[in-house]
Parts: C-alpha cells; structure tokens; sequence
C-alpha cells in the first residue's frame, strides 16, 4: 500500500500553501503524487488559482475532489 498522508486544518490555515511546498520536494525524492481535496461547498475545479490547480501546478499527477 502507498503511504497516505492527511493535510487537515482550518480554512485559510496554510494547507495549500504547505502542499505548494511538499509536493515539488516528494515528485523530487521519486513519489508519483495525488491529491484529494474535499469541499463541502460548491467547486470549480481546476480554474487558475484555486486549490485544485494549485496542486497540478505544484506537481500532483492525480487530482480529485469529493463533495456532497
């Protein structure tokens, strides 16, 4: 199984910020990388700037997002 790490906090925390940060150096080390991101809202995924873009832009090669 791949090791799974869990990126939780409160909104404007940083996470996103920190995932811009781990994702470069993981993809550096060999790790192929994917994101799950949750929303409990409405999303649009992968427009410039929000979350989802933010982690392909960062290096993730999977994106996905859940929401109810």
């Amino acid at each position: 199984m791949p090791p799974i790490v869990c990126i939780v906090g409160a909104s404007n925390s940083g996470k996103t910020t920190f995932l811009e940060k781990l994702i470069p150096e993981l993809v550096r080390r060999g790790y192929r990388i994917g994101t799950v991101k949750h929303d409990a809202h409405g999303f649009e995924m992968d427009r410039e700037g929000k979350d989802t873009w933010r982690h392909r832009n960062a290096g993730a090669q999977t994106i996905a997002i859940a929401s109810p």
